[in-house]
């Protein structure tokens, strides 16, 4: 049987199509604040949000008003999914331009009070002067950056709060299996300012502990001394300066445990 044989006898009738189609972008970055004299900063993972507004762009009341959700919104028939969380994440947080990577399809019936919507997840983290230009619009009353420690327990929309601890356990994975981490750093840095990154998503003991990571940085393939510079900028002890180098890594580069 040729395919337009097979199309006659096809009845899309018989079958249910969802109510809408979505994407949702849950973008992370990493703030530190202001170190003391001869101290490593201390580091937190931030999630950006919107709070959605009382009613949509055309001024009808919005399902979940008041409720901070990541952005996201409907894919339009022409677009894909990814090609969609890029608008929306544009228009609704004015951020654009950055990278984005898909991680999970949400589909759990009654996930949203509006019917069968099925969501495409994305994620990506990047330093912060990317969000520096954020700003609410369209469905979005307002945009902030929550720390990951936090954001759980505000109200969040829809299944939002499952789609974030998905994408917390995406980023600890991006952070301690690939260098992505250099993106945070100076490009000559100290082991504790590498220890600082890394510690927003993880407390293993191989990490968190001083001597332990000062000595595991000297074993690490993709990352060198760089000879004859030290600095005092973590502590008042002249401390070795390190950089990452081009070079192909496994997973677990840093040898630690999920946490």
């Amino acid at each position: 049987m040729s395919n337009e044989q097979a199309l006659k006898q096809y009845d899309a009738k018989k079958y249910r199509t969802p109510d809408g189609y979505t994407s949702d972008i849950a973008v992370f970055t990493i703030l530190s604040e202001k170190a003391e004299p001869f101290k490593p900063p201390v580091m937190d993972l931030h999630i950006m949000l919107i709070k959605r507004s009382m009613t949509d762009s055309e001024g009808r009341p919005n399902i979940e008003a008041g409720k901070w959700a990541l952005p996201g919104g409907f894919v339009a028939p022409e677009e894909s999914a990814f090609q969609s969380a890029q608008r929306e994440l544009r228009e609704e947080t004015g951020v654009s331009q950055i990278h984005l990577e898909h991680f999970g399809v949400y589909d759990t019936p009654g996930r949203d009070p509006r019917g069968w919507i099925i969501s495409n997840a994305h994620y990506a983290i990047v330093p912060e002067h990317h969000l520096a230009s954020r700003e609410a619009n369209d469905d979005a009353s307002e945009v902030e950056l929550f720390s990951v420690k936090d954001v759980l327990e505000l109200d969040l929309a829809f299944d939002h709060a499952q789609i974030i601890r998905d994408a917390i356990e995406v980023i600890k994975q991006k952070l301690l299996e690939t260098t992505a981490a250099k993106e945070f750093l100076p490009k000559e840095f100290t082991y504790s300012e590498l220890q600082a990154v890394l510690l927003t998503v993880t407390n293993d003991s191989a990490i968190a502990l001083d001597a332990a990571f000062a000595r595991k940085i000297k074993s690490l393939p993709f990352i060198q001394e760089v000879e004859g510079k030290k600095t005092t900028r973590t502590s008042k002890k002249p401390t070795q300066l390190y950089r990452f180098i081009e070079i192909e890594v496994n997973n677990s580069i840093y040898h630690t445990k999920k946490q």
